[in-house]
């Protein structure tokens, strides 16, 4: 009997390792509400929110050191949203995330066809430019990086917010 509680027991813990991991590749529509919601579900940690599209240049050169940030720093917050326009094509957004490294992290794409209203939400003066990197400290606040980022800079933010929690 002790066995089968056991084996009952692995079993449970494999599956909700599979669906963990599952959950990690979905790639979630970013509509209405949805940075209210990225915002509630990651406040009071360090995260960086990353804006790209399938179709921008730098953005392509760029993802793979994204990938590699994941890979060097496991616990990094990473939220990845593809900022193209809307209608995307999810089988070219999910390749290139797996190209890059980047399937495993939190992965969205603008779901409405009225993008103006979903950069709005992030940020009013925001018009659509990308890449684009958000730094969200503990606290909320925000720093926002135009344009390639310097992974030397983000990594330097990393490490101090890692010190605000020691």
């Amino acid at each position: 009997m002790r066995s089968r509680s056991l084996f009952a027991l692995l079993m449970l813990v494999l599956l909700a390792c599979s669906c963990e991991a599952a959950c990690a590749n979905e790639l979630h529509q970013f509509v209405r509400g949805s940075w209210s919601d990225i915002r509630k579900a990651h406040a009071g940690k360090p995260t960086v929110v990353h804006f790209w599209g399938v179709t921008c240049g730098p953005c392509r050169i760029e993802m793979p050191n994204w990938g590699k940030l994941l890979v060097e720093r496991p616990d990094l917050n990473l939220v990845v949203i593809n900022a193209d326009l809307v209608p995307n094509d999810p089988a070219a957004v999910t390749a290139m995330l797996a190209e890059t490294g980047l399937a495993a992290a939190e992965n969205w794409t603008f779901g409405d066809g009225f993008v103006e209203r979903l950069r709005y939400e992030i940020d009013p003066r925001w018009r659509g430019e990308i890449p684009r990197t958000m730094l969200i400290a503990r606290d909320g606040a925000t720093t926002t990086i135009d344009g390639a980022a310097d992974l030397d800079r983000v990594r330097a933010w990393l490490d101090a917010q890692r010190g605000v929690a020691n």
